[in-house]
């Protein structure tokens, strides 16, 4: 959805909400959010026609076991449900899930969907996508693996340990919801084994669907959790939080967020380095976070791909990325430029073979970030070149903005004064939403004056067209209309913009955008056509061209329930009940063949 863009075409362009009365770190009660009805029916009808393991699949593509076998190595030992399947391809990607570190360790990576594969729920997930915030849509290329591993000494094993993971596989991005889940289900199973896990995804087939806006309890062996899944009507930067009640006498965990992780913690290590980080992320540039483990490689990255929401970061990322990965050649090859991705790597031989990339950032153990950090400068290049270089960040690249001192002094001035971690990752996603909504703004006002006037619909013409993005246009109006009407920060904007709008984020926005108002556009023209009388038009026209007029609207029909275009209330009744009207005005014979349904 639009970050801060008019709703409605006319003369006027909505000035976008005052800053200064979003306050990023308010939390607010759960409210009973009334959702748009989908126009394809009550979304109540939709989940009538489930079948048995498609309330699962809406969460999970399916859930495996990893354990070691001396002669095989690393293999899968079970997938649920058993009908589920992962090509080979992605079965070798789950081998990411073990790693060399003793007792408990959580951490989730993502890896490319194999070709050729196709969801039965595709319909029923788009109206679950629809009103969800753009960082929270499912994925569509990708899938996410949510890792819980256990090494233990077990001297009655002939290798003196037990180790297995237990792995979620899903397209959904609800990183800290999944992390909490498996907390539940991974100790269970590491001591009752597969009937226990049966169970698991028995409870979890019986859970509501994901849809944005509701408050879910979901069962899981015993366990109750209470979660909200946020929407894209929230008010940015608000938490809309679940309030325990009395009813919830059974409930268990109740989760405040399904998917932030922790950004004080994870940046603590370079929070000297914050705001050139967010250009960074914001311009797609090629970065790699080199940690002790897997769990701190995971969090920075996915910290990272956070830092510009509500803006959703289009590029490849992999919170975890190894030598086993498919793309390992691809990303790593040196007869190319870096290509647009976030890598988080564990492994000293990265230090070596990454060492072309033109941003690295080095981080050290986060257990310390109750510390003060020290004041470190960027780092050349060139002086990573051991295993044992410094924490900090190494590259060449200038920022386009000043420093932002105050809010390095707030973040200093918390570590001194023992400041909550809550407090602190508040402050710090406070200050990253304002700074991004102060850069999209300017492009929210100048992307809704490409909108045409809504005099300009006529119900008998087609949908008019959005007017051309020119950057030329679009830079003169930052003189008077820029980032710094909402933004203390000085320096390059012009520049930042420009690097900007050559990136794969300003192409993943704005095509969202273009969607998104030409599914206005083609809304307001047909609530413009069902307010015509129809009836009265087709007595001054032949037969052929009431037909052709049929099935004109039914074709609008049909897209405005594939597309889910938003229409007011009541408008495909008003458009069936047209053209039922029409039909009716016909020979019987036409009438007919007309009520027919199509075939495909």
């Amino acid at each position: 959805m639009a970050l801060q863009g008019p709703e409605e075409v006319g003369e006027q362009v909505e000035e976008p909400e005052d800053l200064d009365d979003q306050d990023a770190s308010s939390i607010s009660p759960a409210e009973e959010i009334t959702l748009p009805p989908g126009p394809g029916g009550e979304e109540e009808a939709e989940e009538a026609f489930l079948l048995p393991w498609d309330r699962f699949s809406s969460w999970l593509h399916c859930i495996c076991v990893v354990g070691f076998d001396l002669e095989l190595g690393q293999a899968v030992e079970v997938i649920y449900p058993h009908h589920s399947k992962l090509s080979e391809k992605e079965v070798s990607l789950t081998l990411l899930c073990f790693i060399s570190c003793l007792g408990d360790t959580q951490f989730c990576f993502r890896f490319r969907q194999g070709s050729n594969r196709k969801s039965s729920l595709g319909c029923f997930l788009e109206n679950t996508d629809r009103d969800a915030p753009p960082c929270l849509k499912r994925e569509q290329g990708h899938y996410y693996g949510y890792v819980y591993f256990r090494q233990v000494r077990d001297k009655s094993l002939k290798r003196g340990y037990f180790q297995k993971s237990l792995v979620l596989i899903s397209k959904l991005p609800y990183v800290t919801f999944f992390h909490s889940l498996l907390k539940i289900m991974a100790p269970e199973y590491f001591e009752k084994q597969e009937p226990c896990l049966e169970a698991a995804c028995n409870d979890m087939d019986r859970w509501p669907p994901p849809h944005p806006g509701r408050v879910l309890t979901l069962p899981i062996m015993g366990v109750v959790i209470k979660v909200r899944i946020p929407t894209c009507y929230d008010k940015p930067g608000t938490s809309q939080l679940v309030q325990s009640t009395q009813s919830d006498s059974l409930v268990s965990i109740v989760l405040p967020t399904i998917h932030e992780v922790d950004l004080f913690r994870c940046f603590h290590p370079v929070f000297f380095h914050i705001q050139m980080l967010w250009e960074l992320v914001l311009l797609g540039e090629a970065l790699v976070v080199m940690a002790p483990s897997p769990a701190e490689s995971a969090d920075t990255v996915l910290a990272l791909v956070s830092c510009i929401s509500p803006l959703r970061y289009c590029s490849d990322f992999r919170p975890y990325f190894t030598i086993h990965d498919s793309e390992f050649k691809e990303y790593t090859t040196r007869t190319q430029a870096p290509p647009s991705v976030i890598l988080g790597v564990t492994n000293p031989f990265f230090a070596k073979t990454l060492q072309h990339w033109p941003h690295i950032i080095r981080i050290g153990d986060m257990k310390q970030a109750g510390e003060l950090a020290k004041h470190m400068k960027v780092k050349k290049l060139k002086n990573l070149k051991t295993l044992d270089s410094k924490p900090g960040v190494y590259t060449a690249y200038k920022p386009y903005l000043n420093k932002d001192e105050e809010i390095i002094k707030q973040l200093q001035k918390g570590v001194q004064q023992k400041r909550p971690s809550a407090a602190q990752n508040a402050i710090l996603r406070r200050y990253f939403l304002e700074l991004t909504q102060s850069f999209i703004i300017p492009l929210e006002r100048y992307v809704a004056s490409l909108m045409p006037l809504q005099k300009s619909i006529s119900p008998w013409k087609s949908p008019p067209q959005l007017r051309p993005f020119v950057q030329q246009d679009f830079m003169k109006t930052l003189e008077k209309a820029g980032p710094q009407l909402t933004s203390r920060l000085k320096g390059d904007w012009i520049g930042l913009y420009r690097h900007f709008l050559k990136s794969p984020n300003f192409d993943g926005w704005f095509r969202s955008r273009k969607r998104e108002m030409t599914q206005k556009l083609e809304a307001l023209h047909l609530e413009a056509l069902c307010e015509e009388d129809l009836q009265q038009r087709i007595q001054k026209h032949t037969e052929v061209e009431a037909v052709d007029l049929v099935l004109k609207l039914k074709d609008k029909l049909s897209q405005a329930e594939r597309e889910q275009l938003p229409l007011r209330p009541g408008t495909l009744s008003k458009l069936r009940a047209h053209i039922e009207a029409v039909i009716l005005a016909l020979p019987e014979d036409l009438q007919g063949i007309l009520h027919k349904p199509p075939t495909s």
